[in-house]
């Protein structure tokens, strides 16, 4: 047996029994006739005693001990004499009388503690190193604990878990295909699937009415610090439903998950925002609302007075930042340099201090009068001590430049907290979206989502105002998941097909193994898909998934560590009949 306990469990209760514990060696402290090593495993530290006077050998042994040494400490708990009650083993020391090294360690490229001096790409060269640090450990644990308790809560509900393949069949929606070459069938591809869509929706087809996977998903698109080329998804499908049915059953899920991991009850129903109104007042369709500042429109309101930006503008907005009237005019400067960013898109800001003594002062005093503020105050509801910001233009960009300010001001006022949780969904999407550049609409989602009922007669006669089946679960301004009800007659699915401008041949020969099973009574479904990465690094209280996924990769797309993606063998190239292209791809 190489250790009795763990470096995590011992404490006043063990006083006086032998034990023995292996892990690595965090860092040792020589003090004259005493050496002390705290000694770290998975589940914590504990301090190893050693004394000269009682056995001299042993101490010189353990004063040769480097740092990430992996040895076996044996000996008896003893109370320690300066507690640390910082960590649970903080009150008792090992009383070492037998050391073993298992295995010695080279110096370690960077400091394996909190407040290490390795930069990233270092740290995720050795990553393996890096998962040592307890912050990235315990994260990993998180995790682990999160797919448990999924798995609780959907087999608790009736779901069964059906893994579905990793090679598949490339489609033209969505994202680009990863894609890997056919030895045995030379010039075809499988694709890496960015989400098992249409294979879920066929074990519906097969009558498994509950599914659900916590699967791996590929993209290949361009990255940021919430995404990855590779990434997990808690996949599921529900028959015989309709929307509700799904909001509530993955709402429960939800509260569980809140339950159980962060210990917060949700006793009310989320918030269901429709969509127009979250991009009316929010500019966004993943509203933050853990704080208010909605959109007021004073399009109407401050038009008229030879201030060519509003008149010329298709909209005026703003928002109102509570008790803010007292913000300089550098901090003013510093938010008309933001919202001037390309990134936010506006061309300028307008501000109206609502003093506290109930004064107002703007940077269009010289075209609008005290009472045309009074009136933008009211409508804006602002009062004394109040600060409201207004942005205009074309309404669209300004609506998202607006959503950037407000975004910016919650930040700066301190009132996106990391430990409050606002969860809603977002409903009554646009089923499609028109691209100017090729002259086509293009799914919102994917092909496969149902119109609203009483919008199918548009489908034929004006589809841009068709609204979609379907609905986002928002936390805290973060789109946890998504789904819809989906289309199951086959007809629909034609008409669908037909107006994203797939002719017969297309769809027959991208989807037909689709369309040929709901010719064989597809049920009612519809269904979900949570970014799993992204809800755990939540509840980690961190923005990026990058430290909540063991092995990631850079901003690149590259794994440091692995040293890939990387050339491949003429002779592997020769079997897969490849020839390798140099330059730009055109």
């Amino acid at each position: 047996m190489y250790r009795t306990h763990t470096c995590g469990e011992l404490n006043m209760s063990f006083i006086g029994k032998d034990v023995i514990l292996c892990g690595w060696v965090q860092k040792s402290r020589d003090l004259g006739g005493m050496t002390f090593v705290d000694l770290r495993d998975r589940y914590g530290i504990t301090q190893l005693l050693f004394n000269m006077e009682t056995n001299n050998e042993l101490c010189e042994k353990a004063r040769k001990l480097g740092r990430e040494f992996v040895v076996q400490a044996k000996g008896k708990v003893k109370e320690r004499s300066n507690k640390n009650l910082k960590i649970f083993t903080g009150e008792i020391e090992i009383d070492v009388d037998e050391l073993n090294i298992l295995n010695r360690s080279e110096i370690p490229p960077f400091t394996i503690e909190e407040e290490t001096d390795g930069g990233e790409e270092l740290r995720m060269k050795y990553r393996y190193l890096d998962l040592r640090r307890t912050s990235v450990k315990n994260n990993i644990i998180l995790r682990n604990r999160m797919s448990q308790e999924v798995r609780k809560y959907m087999d608790s509900v009736g779901f069964i878990e059906v893994e579905t393949p990793v090679l598949i069949k490339s489609t033209p929606e969505g994202a680009r295909d990863f894609v890997v070459p056919s030895r045995m069938q030379p010039g075809t591809f499988y694709a890496l699937p960015q989400s098992p869509q249409t294979l879920k929706q066929l074990l519906m087809v097969a009558g498994f009415d509950k599914y659900f996977q916590i699967v791996k998903c590929f993209r290949d698109e361009d990255l940021r610090a919430d995404r990855q080329p590779e990434f997990s998804q808690i996949d599921c499908e529900m028959s015989f439903v309709e929307r509700d049915d799904i909001l509530n059953t993955f709402e429960g899920l939800a509260k569980y998950l809140f339950r159980q991991i962060k210990g917060i009850e949700f006793s009310e129903p989320f918030i269901r925002l429709p969509y127009s109104e979250a991009m009316e007042f929010y500019g966004s369709d993943k509203p933050d609302l853990r704080f208010g500042m909605r959109f007021t429109e004073l399009t109407g309101t401050v038009k008229g007075h030879d201030f060519a930006v509003f008149d010329t503008s298709e909209y005026v907005g703003g928002i109102c930042a509570e008790g803010s009237s007292e913000y300089t005019r550098k901090q003013l400067d510093e938010l008309t340099e933001f919202v001037k960013k390309p990134q936010v898109g506006a061309k300028g800001l307008v501000y109206v201090k609502y003093n506290a003594d109930c004064t107002l002062k703007s940077s269009v005093d010289r075209y609008y009068s005290r009472e045309d503020m009074k009136k933008w105050a009211g409508i804006m509801n602002a009062k004394p001590g109040d600060l409201i910001l207004i942005l205009s233009g074309e309404k669209k960009k300004t609506l998202t430049a607006l959503s950037e300010l407000r975004l910016e001001m919650g930040n700066r006022l301190g009132l996106r907290k990391k430990d409050k949780f606002i969860p809603l969904w977002v409903v009554d999407f646009p089923l499609l979206e028109w691209d100017e550049e090729s002259k086509r609409f293009y799914a919102m989602h994917h092909p496969f989502t149902s119109p609203i009922p009483e919008d199918m007669p548009l489908m034929e006669t004006d589809p841009g105002k068709v609204r979609a089946n379907a609905y986002d679960l928002v936390i805290n301004g973060v789109e946890i998941g998504g789904g819809s009800i989906r289309i199951h007659d086959a007809a629909v699915q034609k008409l669908m097909f037909k107006v994203l401008g797939f002719s017969d041949e297309e769809a027959n020969e991208q989807f037909g193994f689709l369309l040929n099973a709901f010719k064989f009574g597809a049920p009612p479904h519809g269904g979900i898909a949570f970014g799993f990465d992204r809800w755990v690094a939540m509840f980690g209280g961190q923005d990026s998934i990058r430290d909540f996924i063991a092995f990631p990769k850079n901003n690149s797309g590259r794994d440091v560590m692995l040293e890939t993606p990387a050339p491949i063998s003429n002779q592997q190239l020769n079997e897969l009949r490849l020839i390798i292209k140099t330059g730009k791809s055109g």
